[in-house]
């Protein structure tokens, strides 16, 4: 069934960057309506804001910019527009201010995404755009018009100008299953295949290790890898490592792993003591201590850090007790963990990947389908956490919406 509708501008995917887009048409006189797939809008950004919603950073624009690695070059004009500053005065506007909490991140007040949505919800009904959800797309029929599968059936929508917001391949739980890349790859546009970012690794654990201490934290950690060290926490999990340490340092373990087959990850328990006073201190007499005893005691190390210490001596075929004091302080902070692959993108944070930023103008409209624009995660970039991610959703958002506007020459 196809059905010509009071629409100039459709928008598919109602998570940050779709809802943004919508709200830039709207404001710019045109009639939109919003597609989701599922029963209810932004399923990913209610999941997030139940930590708090980190919604963008505080840090200096050159160096919030630079977050964004290789794409910094073409996300820079977006998040100049709408970037950190703009965000918290948009959030205000709606209600809910926000704070810098003591890392530097940008929490609501409320540290909840609900509030936040259902204000952003009104305003969107006041300006006239229409939501209709589980409509899931599934490209385009034989006349060029958006079709869905609905509760209805097959249905088809024409309109002026689109704007593509269908997330990446992350939690697809919620909505996001990267099933969109086959439709546009189709039409002769670029997409770099879908990966996990801000991922876990797995790690090859002992069944004894693995047993003892998933779950356990290894906190004031500093995580090392090409060339990069990381200070923070990681979490022991059954499979092997997550948590935002390893987090920050996800895309290097990851492109190594997919090059190499593996990384050798390094972790320092006690990054703040020089091997040389590490190994003073543990040139002292351990008596009729146990091991474990005399290290939690004299080098501060948690029953989680001992037991890395003892699996990665297994791994090498050496006891923990029989290494000098010198070689002992050199393994406390240089902890070798083999990765061996990540955890499924299904349970990554994010996405890298996507369509290649080159297949977009300046308007983020694909060169390939005039009319068509794409923002968020479907654009292949990646950030780490910390507010990044968000930011570069609502600020490549607007832009296509603006895009679009234009486009449609309003």
């Amino acid at each position: 069934m196809a059905d010509i509708l009071d629409i100039d501008a459709a928008v598919i995917g109602a998570g940050p960057a779709g809802l943004m887009a919508a709200e830039q048409l709207a404001r710019g006189g045109m009639r939109v309506t919003v597609f989701d797939g599922m029963g209810a809008p932004a399923r990913k950004f209610l999941l997030a804001g139940r930590g708090g919603l980190n919604l963008t950073h505080s840090e200096a624009l050159p160096d919030f910019l630079a977050r964004y690695g290789a794409a910094q070059a073409h996300l820079t004009p977006a998040i100049e527009v709408f970037g950190p500053q703009q965000l918290r005065a948009w959030a205000d506007e709606l209600g809910q201010p926000t704070f810098v909490g003591t890392s530097g991140r940008v929490f609501p007040v409320a540290m909840k995404a609900s509030p936040l949505l259902r204000a952003w919800l009104r305003r969107l009904d006041a300006q006239g755009v229409q939501l209709r959800l589980k409509h899931r797309w599934t490209g385009w029929d034989g006349e060029g018009r958006l079709s869905f599968d609905t509760p209805e059936g097959p249905r088809s929508f024409a309109a002026g100008a689109t704007v593509l917001a269908l997330g990446g391949a992350s939690w697809p739980r919620l909505g996001s299953d990267g099933s969109w890349s086959d439709m546009l790859a189709r039409k002769g546009v670029t997409v770099a295949p879908l990966k996990p970012a801000n991922c876990g690794f797995v790690a090859a654990w002992s069944a004894l290790f693995a047993d003892k201490y998933q779950g356990a934290p290894l906190k004031n950690v500093a995580l090392s890898f090409g060339g990069r060290t990381v200070r923070g926490e990681a979490v022991i999990t059954r499979d092997g490592l997550e948590g935002g340490a390893i987090y920050a340092l996800s895309a290097l373990l990851r492109d190594a792993i997919l090059a190499e087959g593996e990384a050798k990850l390094s972790i320092a328990l006690r990054p703040d003591l020089t091997t040389a006073d590490l190994a003073a201190r543990l040139a002292k007499p351990k008596g009729k201590q146990s091991l474990s005893t005399y290290l939690r005691k004299t080098a501060g190390l948690s029953p989680a850090g001992i037991g890395l210490l003892q699996e990665a001596a297994h791994g090498s075929g050496v006891a923990l007790a029989t290494l000098p004091a010198d070689q002992l302080a050199a393994l406390i902070n240089a902890v070798p963990v083999r990765l061996v692959s990540t955890t499924p993108i299904e349970k990554a944070i994010s996405t890298a990947g996507g369509i290649a930023l080159d297949e977009i103008d300046a308007n983020y409209m694909l060169h390939k389908l005039p009319g068509v624009f794409a923002a968020g995660e479907m654009l292949d970039w990646e950030a780490p956490t910390g507010g990044y991610l968000l930011t570069a959703c609502f600020a490549t958002g607007l832009a296509a919406g603006r895009g679009a506007a234009n486009y449609l020459g309003r």
